[in-house]
Formats: structure tokens, sequence, C-alpha cells
């Protein structure tokens, strides 16, 4: 039996819908519907139940589940780098994924775990996944911090050895419809452009980036998927893992992308950037990949053109989810 938390959302649901590709259906979702559409993710998808996150929690609390577990894919978190109540991602972020963590270790179970690219702050330490590095990083925003704590407490705990902590970058595809202000930059844009064929993206504040020069590991949500099986298929490998293409590219390159698979003339307008940000922004990201190959992962990872491509004309324009 897999456990998937999150499930509805953005990368859990496509890491079901992968898994049934897989053949497997032994799979229970766990998650928190809300009032937001993510359930519709579900509907494509093949599996055997579905719990409240809080239903589990209570569960591994107690002790009290009955079947037998050989993997947890813990992808549940709140995933807004603007949330503003710490509380509230420290009990969702760090408090649930230790008490899982805590079960998972106890009972012998393959735990893989959802960081985040967003522990690396500004960059400029650099990013490598080195497992003792997250003592030194430093977050720009809370939920940045929520992740690193809990890999900080995995490494303390001596977790780390026994599990793997995937630090994803900037992550795009299907499924990702109900995030709202956190979707990718496609999925915005793509309806930007339908509705005034233009796309606005930030002004840079760095003399050393032109607007729409900034730099992002965008990574698809299909080799996402494969990069995290991976690891479910290797359980011998574990620690900290960056999770991206290992190649930085533009907004400019990814809106141009996008313009190219709508065949559309590119129309780009630079807006002011909210205050908020200013002192937040990342100007610079790019996954070292390079612990991720010697783990033995060699499956070529799509291009930014590529992965764009597909989710613009087979997905976005299509109105479609994984599996539809």
């Amino acid at each position: 039996m897999i456990i998937v938390t999150g499930g509805a959302g953005f990368i859990g649901s496509a890491l079901v819908w992968r898994l049934n590709q897989l053949g497997k259906n032994d799979i229970i979702i766990v998650d928190d519907l809300g009032q937001d559409e993510k359930w519709k993710n579900l509907v494509a998808l093949d599996y055997l139940d579905y719990y409240d996150k809080k239903t589990l929690l209570e569960k591994v609390e107690k002790d009290a589940i009955s079947f037998k577990i050989d993997a947890i894919l813990h992808m549940g978190a709140n995933s807004s780098t603007t949330e503003k109540d710490a509380s509230h991602l420290m009990a969702n972020n760090y408090e649930y994924t230790k008490k899982l963590a805590q079960y998972a270790i106890k009972n012998g179970i393959r735990f893989i775990y959802a960081s985040s690219a967003a522990t690396y702050g500004n960059g400029e330490q650099g990013f490598m996944d080195v497992d003792a590095a997250c003592t030194s990083l430093r977050p720009l925003n809370m939920y940045g911090y929520s992740k690193n704590l809990f890999d900080m407490r995995a490494l303390k705990k001596g977790y780390l050895d026994k599990m793997a902590g995937l630090k994803f970058f900037n992550v795009y595809g299907p499924n990702e419809n109900h995030k709202g202000e956190m979707r990718s930059v496609v999925h915005k844009a793509y309806h930007q452009i339908m509705e005034s064929g233009k796309v606005q993206l930030f002004k840079s504040y760095n003399p050393g980036y032109r607007d729409g020069e900034q730099l992002r590991d965008f990574v698809y949500i299909k080799d996402v998927v494969d990069m995290t099986l991976f690891f479910l298929q290797r359980p011998d490998k574990n620690g900290l893992f960056n999770v991206g293409t290992g190649i930085s590219r533009s907004w400019a390159d990814l809106v141009n992308a996008i313009f190219k698979a709508m065949n559309l003339p590119v129309n780009i307008d630079f807006i002011d950037m909210p205050d908020y940000l200013k002192h937040k922004y990342q100007y610079f990201t790019e996954a070292n990949i390079e612990k991720l190959k010697k783990a033995g992962y060699n499956a070529r990872i799509r291009t930014l053109e590529e992965g764009v491509t597909d989710y613009v004309q087979n997905y976005l324009m299509k109105d479609r989810r994984l599996g539809q």
C-alpha cells in the first residue's frame, strides 16, 4: 500500500497518475479538499481510498493503521511562499511531517517527502544538495523556513540516512489549476494571453539582470514525477536531493515558449514588483543535479520548450488534466 499525502494537489495527483500508468492502484490519497476545485484532479485517478489529512494524523498518533504500508509519499503542505500565518506553516509543514516521518521510521516504511528550493534563500551559498548544508541555509520566507526546519531535524535525528527529501525547483504542468497565486507562470501567462494577448512580467531591480532576464530552473511535472518515483524504486538512495533540470532559463525564455506553443506573436509588458517582494525575490536559481545523477537517475529531462509545448497544447488549450 502506498500513501500519497497532498494526493489531490499538483505534484501528489501527478504521482498517482504516474503510479496508475505503472499498474499500481493500491493507493490511499490523503488531503484536505477544502473549498477549491482540486478534487477535480482526482476524477480520472484510480485509488483504493481517501482520508482527510486529520484522519491520517489521528491514526498515526494512535498507531491505529491496520494495513501494511509500503511507502509514504508526503507531498502535502501549504506551499504558499507569501503565507503570513507562521503558526499554520509550522503545524502543517513541520509538525505534520515530523509525526509522519517518526511513524515511518518506527515501522520501516519508505518515506519520501517534499522539501523545496525555497530553502536556499537568495542562493548566495549555491544550490548544492549536501545534507549537512541545510544547517547554514537562510530562507527568505516562512514557507522555505518551515521546509528547511524539517530538513535540519531529519539530519540531526539521522533520518536522512533512511529517507529521501526532494528539493523541488520551479515546477509547472497540468493539475495546478487550483493553486491560485501559487500557479506557475505558464498557467498564469496562458490565461493572460487568452484575455489580453500579452503577458505581464516583473521588472528587474537588480542591475545584474535586465527585465525578463531573471533566471529560474523550470522543471516539468512529468519529469518531477519520474524523479520522485525513482526514489520509490531505489530505497537505498537517501538524503536530500535537488529536483530540477540543472539548467537555468529566463522568464523571457519561458514566455517566448508559451507564445510559440500558441502560435502567437510575443507581447510582454514589464510591470513594477510589489514592495513586499523586492527584498525576498530570487534572481537566480539552478538545481545542481549531480547528486541525483550519481544516485543512478539517467532519464532524459525535457527542455523548457518541450515541457511548455506539451503543457500548453495538450492540456491548457484542451482544458484537460492528467489522465483525462
